[in-house]
């Protein structure tokens, strides 16, 4: 009777426990068991549910189908596109036995628009679709892409160089709060700190990181922590929890084709989100936790800059 009522128990212990988990459902089919634990209109942290007490993961929301909540709510993400209502020709008017009818004018055909296509056998276009770890080279940006849409025609590469610099000069007692806070738009943060150095008389020169960036040309910025954090995942083949040298091996390859310098998985990168003051946020590349900590702005970490395509 007493090992009926402990097995009951554990049943019961069992249900509430995974009944108490979110499930994360992404674009490819794949599913997370997590606990979420913040959404936000670009991307989702979570934890994952065999791990309460582990590192605390990013997804961008471009990569989620539907989430399932632990009370079986369920919301969705993916967008689909309705199909274009068919319009019913309109039936020609018959001629009067006086007027002799007029000949129908042919319709004119509709001039596509000039779409980003390559050219296939048999004259047909197909839109290219990009992959993780290619190199992009169009339109003056040149870099290895390392975040995409859901189309896989538009997303982020990263600059084939990287640098040591400070985030900004300042130190005590002038420590300064520039205001770039955003934690998933840098491109928020440069306008932030450009709105600094304005309000405040100072220069580029005083935000070495920024300007690095800012004088590759129109468009490059220091990321982001939650970009820089799609960045590290992706580098690592999508997932940080086991080890996908393939992946990085790819990733890196194409860095060095190209002329550039290999990602570094052993020192943190500089990310345009400040905490405080004093710190701002840095992440690696590696596949060991902790993903984020804090460094002083003063001190010398590694820069990569990056641009939308």
């Amino acid at each position: 009777m007493k090992r009926t009522i402990l097995l009951s128990l554990a049943a019961l212990c069992c249900a509430l426990t995974a009944a108490a988990q979110d499930l994360i459902v992404k674009t490819d089919a794949a599913k997370i068991e997590a606990k979420v634990i913040e959404i936000t209109p670009e991307a989702v942290r979570y934890k994952r549910f065999s791990n309460p007490d582990g590192p605390t993961y990013v997804l961008p929301v471009a990569q989620i189908h539907y989430i399932q909540y632990a009370n079986g709510e369920k919301e969705y993400y993916t967008k689909t596109i309705p199909a274009t209502p068919l319009t019913p020709a309109t039936p020609a008017t018959p001629a009067t036995p006086a007027t002799p009818a007029t000949p129908a004018t042919p319709a004119t055909p509709a001039v596509p628009e000039a779409p980003a296509v390559q050219p296939v056998s048999g004259g047909r276009y197909v839109l290219k679709q990009y992959e993780i770890g290619e190199l992009y080279d169009q339109n003056g940006i040149r870099g290895v892409i390392c975040q995409l849409s859901d189309d896989r025609q538009h997303g982020l590469v990263v600059s084939l160089d990287e640098i040591y610099l400070h985030w900004s000069e300042f130190r005590k007692p002038d420590l300064r709060l520039a205001g770039a806070d955003n934690r998933t738009d840098g491109v928020a943060n440069m306008e932030k700190v450009a709105q600094y150095i304005a309000a405040n008389n100072l220069s580029w020169d005083d935000f070495p990181a920024f300007k690095w960036c800012r004088d590759k040309g129109e468009g490059w910025y220091l990321p982001a922590i939650d970009e820089l954090l799609t960045i590290g995942h992706n580098y690592n083949g999508g997932t940080r929890v086991q080890n996908n040298r393939q992946a990085r091996n790819k990733f890196n390859d194409a860095l060095k084709d190209a002329g550039g310098k290999r990602m570094d998985r052993l020192v943190y990168y500089f990310s345009s989100t400040e905490m405080d003051e004093k710190n701002a946020y840095t992440t690696h590349m590696g596949i060991e936790p902790p993903y984020v900590i804090e460094i002083p702005k003063y001190n010398k970490f590694l820069v990569r800059a990056v641009h939308k395509f």
